[in-house]
């Protein structure tokens, strides 16, 4: 899928000025990880989800071009261990660090599109240089939370159609209370049927392969301000 994370092309000179705030990939990752034990207590309250339901898959599918490219620079990334869970086990602590790490990239990461980063529509990348679109954002989630002890099986990047039509990554948190959304777009970590967005197919954790999801579509969620 091409043009995913359908951003803006333009990357705004507000934007560009922040840039000199943020470290490369092995220090800001360090940093953001030993934050994590001084957060406020208020967040040590943040409530346990309600169980969502487990997405259905639907056969094999074939994985994007630019994650074949990103896999042959980075095999450890993609590569299946059958030994590890399938699912997490979710607990006050590993929501906990899902929430916040979900909320500290987001906020941390500069959204900029693949084209106005490196002249190619799509690329797979961590952002070590602090700028990022939607899957570069999403990986960096998911190795910071297997450095939490996370198991990389349960944590699955995931294509969508976003709200606008536009293709989109995501990753999926796979847990014994079903399948959560963390999303460059949002703070909240949601059960993935209350993103609203329709869902393409996402990485398998039965083996190596992609799998399909059939396009199921999430309801659209209305909310107050």
């Amino acid at each position: 899928m091409r043009g995913m994370c359908g951003m803006n092309s333009q990357f705004s000179r507000t934007r560009r000025g922040r840039f000199n705030r943020f470290f490369a990939l092995a220090a800001f990752s360090s940093a953001m990880l030993t934050g994590i034990a001084g957060i406020n207590s208020a967040f040590a309250q943040t409530a346990m989800p309600v169980s969502a339901n487990a997405i259905q898959v639907a056969g094999n599918a074939g994985p994007t071009p630019a994650w074949i490219a990103f896999c042959a620079q980075m095999p450890e990334e993609c590569t299946y261990d059958a030994s590890e869970p399938a699912r997490i086990v979710l607990d006050q602590t590993t929501w906990k660090a899902i929430v916040e790490i979900n909320e500290r990239v987001n906020d941390t990461i500069i959204p900029v599109t693949d084209q106005d980063h490196w002249g190619v529509a799509d690329r797979w990348d961590y952002p070590g240089d602090g700028l990022g679109d939607c899957e570069d954002i999403q990986l960096l989630k998911r190795r910071m939370l297997t450095e939490k002890g996370l198991p990389h099986r349960a944590l699955r990047m995931t294509v969508v159609i976003d709200e606008l039509g536009a293709g989109h990554a995501v990753l999926m948190a796979r847990t014994d209370r079903g399948d959560f959304i963390l999303d460059n777009k949002r703070k909240a970590v949601l059960p993935w049927q209350e993103t609203g967005y329709r869902y393409v197919k996402r990485e398998g954790s039965d083996n190596a392969a992609w799998v399909w999801l059939g396009n199921q579509a999430a309801p659209i969620v209305t909310a107050t301000k």
